[in-house]
């Protein structure tokens, strides 16, 4: 097969989605010696990784570079939808969208649906993805001949939610890859962040969605002299800078892959307090660092995490904080949802999301 791919979203390597993104290109690299793929990047600003870019043009498979800001290309593909595809790559027998535009094709479409959070709580999301988000789902009601849901609950909600018939949605579960840092990394990264004592990690950008607030406020009842909280991922919008100012807990920022790998292996336990998540690869990064995982009782975090995490009512700061005390106190049950944990999550690998993945279009 001809297989054309959007993959402007790699240029965002701090997102969930760039991470998807860019773990399915390494994917097809390293896996699949069958098919050719047609790599499409568009970005005014942004890059791709040098290496990742090296070894796509090293390889049998093509990459196209488009010249479009994120808004001008939703502007071309989901507004004015007039060009198809193929005119910058040729015939394909399938094009697989990003998360952000739907260009029209003359050949088969399948869509990737990481979540739709936009339409469950829409209070929470910015409103230019909103909008975005609602005309391209229009056309992908219209268009796609198969949506790939990276959980069941994804696929619950275009179902649900989309009225889309459940025979064209396939659940592919995601690859999850860390790496597990030698003692220089990990001395390198206890130096720089300053870690004096034993730490809870929570990841996730400063928006709404991710519950950091809520987090704060549970953090701030507890007595945790012995702990610090340490809070990694970007500034979003609705936060500033009264929110940190709380008791042993400390923003670190965008840190590189390393870096928080690095935390991973440090904290001594991992909450992610998210009101709605489509998959969650944090909790899947920090059980595959052996660490014990709290974890809301909703969504993809319940699907992933029931039986190998502590859950909790994301809604409840009693119940959040009821999960950061049980974690603290309890060593045999953080043990044991540690152990439990890396067993789960070990299972999910880029070489099992590649052979799904072409079977479901070989199938079409």
């Amino acid at each position: 097969m001809n297989i054309g791919i959007d993959i402007s979203q790699i240029a965002y390597p701090a997102t969930g989605v760039g991470k998807y993104t860019e773990g399915l290109v390494r994917a097809i690299l390293d896996n699949d010696s069958v098919n050719i793929w047609t790599f499409v990047f568009s970005s005014f600003r942004g890059s791709i990784n040098t290496d990742l870019k090296k070894r796509i043009l090293a390889s049998r498979h093509r990459f196209i570079k488009l010249p479009f800001s994120p808004k001008m290309l939703s502007v071309l593909s989901n507004t004015f939808h007039i060009f198809p595809v193929e005119t910058v790559t040729g015939p394909l027998d399938f094009f697989i969208t990003s998360d952000w535009t739907e260009p029209p094709a003359k050949c088969k479409k399948a869509t990737i649906i990481h979540d739709l959070t936009f339409l469950r709580f829409p209070e929470v999301v910015h409103e230019t993805i909103l909008k975005t988000q609602q005309k391209r789902l229009a056309l992908v009601q219209k268009e796609s001949s198969l949506i790939i849901a990276v959980s069941e609950t994804t696929k619950k909600d275009v179902v649900n939610l989309l009225h889309i018939n459940p025979s064209k949605v396939k659940t592919i579960y995601s690859g999850v890859l860390t790496d597990i840092p030698n003692k220089k990394v990990l001395d390198t990264t206890k130096n720089k962040f300053h870690v004096q004592k034993p730490f809870v990690l929570s990841v996730g950008k400063l928006e709404p969605r991710k519950n950091i607030k809520r987090l704060i406020a549970s953090w701030n009842e507890i007595d945790q002299n012995e702990y610090e909280l340490l809070i990694v991922g970007p500034e979003g919008w609705d936060f500033d800078e009264k929110d940190k100012q709380n008791k042993n807990i400390r923003f670190l920022g965008r840190v590189t892959d390393e870096e928080l790998d690095g935390l991973y292996e440090l904290c001594n336990f991992f909450i992610y307090p998210s009101v709605w998540e489509g998959f969650g690869y944090p909790i899947l990064e920090a059980m595959q660092h052996k660490k014990a995982v709290a974890t809301s009782d909703v969504s993809s975090l319940k699907e992933l995490g029931e039986d190998h995490s502590f859950l909790f009512d994301p809604k409840s700061t009693e119940d959040i904080k009821r999960a950061l005390i049980a974690l603290m106190k309890n060593s045999e049950m953080k043990e044991d949802l540690a152990r439990r944990g890396f067993e789960y999550a070990s299972q999910f690998t880029w070489k099992r999301y590649m052979g799904h993945l072409i079977n479901t279009l070989s199938s079409l």
